[in-house]
């Protein structure tokens, strides 16, 4: 594998390209780094100040440089310089959130299962949201409790609904209700998903996001970014259930008129966990790669104030995972 010339900040890809995005995250995603030491970690964040400081060791390659960036940008959430929980980071969405999506999956749910796995996949989402926002401004926890109970508010009362109409439906067959019942899921998880960014990010609407130039030097604060942020992450979580949701329910009914898993119901369960996991590993980087973390934006789009104290025509913000 060769690596180009480190750039710190930057990306051994390239973000102006899908392809390249999605190599990106999933790096990103790599589930390799929830394993990574304190010992480790220090020590890639020290490789990293070495060379911003203009005093790296002879003899440190570009691999190293990347894999140290990849190790910090990993843990360290880039604006509060805190280390994330390892549920929350985007590398541990897959192997924390799997279970989740098979217990969303599950046949003939009963209410109370329902209203579990839909209240479990927001409280995990709106952690994961909250982990990964853009934080250069303070985010009240007051804002963050409301988003939470409006994401699963939003969540729960429809996937309930939608239940009971297919359970009410008459004109349905039984074994068409059954399938159609798989499906309830998608969308009540895609509206709540972006219910709960819009809610869990709403004061980066009224207090903007900050702005920079291609030196990283804070230009100032915009609303207009911050607006344009949250539509991108709002329609990135709109469309990471799709595959998740809609390929296992394919899958598992073509199985199940096969005679392997009628001949091994046992099997039924952990197959249906494996077909799930492996939709969200596809699912998750093509989701997040379909816009880059650091947006780029017009100087022309943003505030007077702003667009007075630049020359450059492109700034950047960071969009928040």
């Amino acid at each position: 594998m060769s690596y180009p010339p480190f750039q710190l900040n930057g990306s051994r890809f390239d973000q102006s390209s899908f392809y390249g995005r999605f190599r990106h995250f999933m790096d990103v995603i790599d589930p390799s780094t929830l394993l990574t030491s304190s010992k480790k970690l220090d020590s890639a964040v020290q490789l990293l100040n070495d060379y911003k400081n203009g005093s790296l060791p002879s003899g440190v390659t570009d691999e190293q440089l990347w894999k140290a960036q990849k190790i910090k940008q990993a843990i360290i959430h880039p604006d509060t310089g805190e280390k994330i929980l390892i549920p929350f980071r985007m590398s541990g969405y897959v192997p924390f959130g799997s279970p989740v999506v098979v217990g969303l999956l599950l046949p003939n749910p009963s209410m109370a299962s329902i209203i579990f796995w839909q209240w479990l996949n927001q409280s995990h989402n709106a952690c994961v949201n909250y982990s990964n926002r853009n934080a250069t401004k303070p985010t009240p926890l007051k804002r963050f409790l409301i988003g939470y109970v409006g994401a699963v508010g939003t969540a729960v009362s429809i996937a309930v609904g939608l239940n009971v109409l297919v359970k009410r439906a008459s004109a349905f067959r039984h074994t068409t209700r059954m399938l159609i019942q798989r499906f309830v899921p998608f969308p009540a998880v895609a509206i709540a998903s972006s219910c709960n960014v819009l809610l869990m990010r709403n004061s980066e609407l009224s207090e903007g996001i900050e702005v920079l130039d291609k030196s990283n030097n804070i230009i100032g604060t915009s609303k207009v970014a911050a607006k344009k942020a949250l539509t991108e992450t709002a329609i990135t979580r709109m469309f990471l259930p799709a595959p998740i949701l809609l390929i296992p329910p394919v899958v598992m009914s073509f199985l199940e008129k096969r005679k392997f898993l009628k001949k091994y119901p046992r099997l039924h369960l952990p197959v249906n966990a494996l077909v799930c996991s492996l939709a969200f590993a596809f699912a998750l980087p093509v989701a997040i790669a379909m816009f880059p973390q650091y947006s780029e934006i017009q100087r022309s789009q943003l505030e007077p104030e702003i667009q007075a104290a630049t020359t450059d025509e492109v700034l950047i913000y960071n969009k928040g995972l």
